[in-house]
Formats: structure tokens, sequence, C-alpha cells
């Protein structure tokens, strides 16, 4: 039977100590989930090992943790799994005997609590000062219509597939976990919330969509303050795909309903479309006017201004020139004009929702 090192992050408030890794052998077997090996431990060497958990069976999302830096649901993790990672990255990387990081070798398998929220004790982590907070700023319930109808609402079959994605998640938390947004700005509504925000977005039900998309889209920390890092798609246990619900948030505000917020989001995106649509590489000097309609814009000309000294430490280290700066030397190939061309031709818009589309390496006979 394989031996695995469970090295688990310990920390006790009261104590009044910092943080310090806890190893303990575990001898299971490798198809054997984490959380397993973590009761293990607690059930027969240490019972002060703080984890929250309940279903074991990957549904009730209770049991998020870190493993080798990846988060995840300890019940569905696999030991043989979470230890080929091996890359002892995360939030607090162990350290070897000459106090440098990346001491992860074969069978070690750290676990450490999420990132984003406050830890209360060892893997236990503070859900409702961050994640149920911003589930809660989004209206998580359904705003009816009126009158409402006498009988059920018959929802049409494709409005219902639309919005199942977002109706997976678990609330799990592995999404705030490794969101570099909410890193840097703790106030971003995050990819788990947005997500929930998309479920009734996308509900026919809902009597408020436009006021829904207005509040997420002129909120400085809404729907445009995304970096599309991908981390919360790739963390999901679920596959709901959180950056992809943000994304349908942005064209349904933009694109459905013309709302042009006060953060310049919706315009900044179609800068970006037309930045490269017109030179085949994006040229970031052109980048900010663009996005306040152009270099002559009154709007532009504060945000250009103030810009000069971003643009003057640029020149100063060579990372730009007053020829790269002013003048852009790439022209769109016919090839990438013909691309755009295709895609506004269309006379409706494909949606990324892997739950109507399916996947992509399915072939054409799968999905017909």
């Amino acid at each position: 039977m394989p031996e695995y090192t469970l090295r688990i992050r310990r920390f006790d408030p009261q104590s009044g100590e910092a943080a310090y890794w806890d190893d303990h052998q575990v001898q299971l077997e490798g198809s054997k989930s984490v959380l397993d090996a973590i009761l293990k431990v607690r059930d027969e060497v240490d019972g002060s090992v703080g984890i929250r958990c309940s279903c074991q069976q990957a549904i009730c999302g209770s049991c998020g943790v870190r493993m080798n830096g990846k988060p995840g649901l300890a019940c569905n993790t696999h030991l043989d799994e979470a230890a080929a990672r091996r890359h002892g990255t995360g939030w607090n990387p162990a350290q070897d005997d000459h106090g440098e990081g990346d001491a992860v070798g074969a069978g070690v398998i750290e676990v450490e609590p999420m990132g984003n929220m406050p830890v209360i004790r060892d893997l236990i982590v503070d859900m409702d000062a961050v994640h149920w907070k911003k589930i809660q700023r989004v209206t998580p319930f359904l705003i009816n219509k009126e009158p409402v109808p006498e009988r059920e609402y018959i929802v049409p079959h494709e409005n219902m597939v639309d919005v199942t994605q977002s109706m997976a998640c678990i609330q799990c938390g592995a999404c705030v976990s490794d969101c570099l947004s909410m890193e840097i700005d703790p106030l971003f509504v995050g990819p788990a919330a947005l997500a929930k925000a998309y479920r009734f977005v996308g509900d026919p039900r809902d009597a408020e969509h436009e006021e829904r998309l207005r509040d997420l889209s002129e909120d400085e920390h809404g729907i445009y303050d995304c970096t599309h890092c991908f981390n919360c798609i790739d963390a999901c246990p679920k596959g709901v795909a959180p950056m992809s619900q943000i994304m349908r948030l942005r064209r349904r505000s933009g694109s459905d309903f013309e709302i042009e917020d006060r953060n310049n989001g919706h315009r900044h995106e179609h800068a970006f479309v037309k930045n490269i649509r017109r030179n085949g590489l994006l040229h970031e000097a052109d980048l900010l006017p663009d996005s306040y309609g152009g270099k002559l814009n009154p709007r532009a000309v504060p945000e250009l201004l103030s810009s000069l000294p971003t643009a003057a430490v640029g020149l100063a280290r060579g990372k730009m020139t007053p020829k790269t700066l002013l003048m852009h030397s790439h022209k769109a190939s016919k090839e990438v004009k013909k691309l755009f061309d295709t895609i506004d031709g269309k006379q409706e818009r494909v949606e990324l929702n892997l739950y109507v589309v399916g996947y992509e390496d399915e072939t054409e006979s799968e999905t017909a």
C-alpha cells in the first residue's frame, strides 16, 4: 500500500502563533480521497485538525481546500492525483531545510485553506465574510414578473438549458480562492457571485434583467473588474466556468441592453475589437483614447493627460519610442478582416455555454 506525506497547514488563532506545516505519514490506496487521508489523521493521530466536510459526494462543497497549490474538493480529489502535481505552489508554499520554497517531493501532498478568505482554524475559512456576503450582493433570488400567472410559469427548453451551467454551482468557493482580481481588489464581486447573477439574468421569469445588469455594470467592482485570468474556470470542480458567465453578463449588458457604464468597460471592450480589426496586432497607444471615443474626444483628454507620467517612464526606459507611441506599422491582413466580417455577419450570437454547444473534442456525429 502506498505511503503519502500529508502536509497540513495548521493555524490556531487562539494560540497567537503563526501558521505552520504539520507532516503526517498516511498509508492509503491512491484511489482514496485527500479527505479520507485528512480524516484518518484527525481520527487516529490528532483530533484537533480543523476541516469542514459533510456529504463526501462532491455536492455540498464544504471540503474546499488547496491541494498542492490547486483549489478543489478534498472529497473527490484522489491521493495519487494530488501527489502527482508536486509543484508545492499556493499562497504559503512549504520551506525546505534551507528556507527555500518548492520543497514538495514525491508522495507529498500539501493541504492548505482556500485563499481570499480569512482563516478561522487550520483548513476552515470564513465563507460568510467573503463568499456568502458577495452572493447576497447580486440579489440571489428570482424577482417575479407581474401579474403572477395563475398556473406554473412554463420556461422554454432553450432558456432552461441556458442557465443550467450556472445552476451547477455548489458554492464551494474554489473559484473565489484563486481569483486574481479578488486578490488585488477584495471588493470585486467575484466569480461565484457573478455566475449566480447570470442564473437570473438568463431566466425569462425574472422581471429585472436590465436593472441587474445596470447595477453590475455601473459598480466599479462589478463585471468589468474581471481580468480574464481563467483561474476560476480551472478551479471549478463542476464545470460552471464562472469567467464565461461574466463574459455573458457583459454581452447582455453592452450588446443587448446597450448599457454605457460609467466605468467605460463596455467602450473599452469595443476599443480592443476596433484596434485589432484595424491593426492586426494590438497597438496599446491607441487603446486608451479609443476607449474614450478617440484622441480628440473631450472625454479622452483628461485620461490621456493622466497617462503622461506612465508614457514618460516607458520612454525613459526604452520600452517605447516616439515613433511606436504615435504610429503603428502593422495593418490587419485580409484574413484577419475576413474573420471579423464573418463574425459580424452572423445573424445569431453563439453563446459560450458548454451545456448548449457541447465540448470541443466532440465529433459532429456525436452532437447531431
